[in-house]
């Protein structure tokens, strides 16, 4: 338990934190499901632009602190390159 003004502070800041990084991850989960769905129905065009909408979504995680950049880089090239063999 938090005794002091600041720990308790802290912990109000983390709550909170931790809402607005989970909608940022969400929203990033939301962006690349959209991506692999558009590869599933084979669908070239809309593959190439959800990946356009979800490039920057994943850069803007690593900003933020959300996504380790590794991580990003990962999944755009994973993501590029099945969209580049349709």
């Amino acid at each position: 338990m938090a005794n002091t003004p600041q720990a308790r502070k802290r912990i109000r800041r983390n709550e909170n934190r931790a809402e607005i990084n989970g909608a940022r991850v969400s929203r990033i989960r939301s962006f690349v499901k959209k991506v692999e769905t558009a590869l599933a129905t084979g669908d070239r065009a809309a593959a190439q632009t959800a990946l356009h909408e979800a490039q920057p979504e994943l850069a803007r995680g690593v900003a933020r602190g959300v996504v380790h950049k590794n991580t990003a880089a990962r999944k755009m090239s994973r993501l590029s390159k099945r969209v580049a063999a349709l």
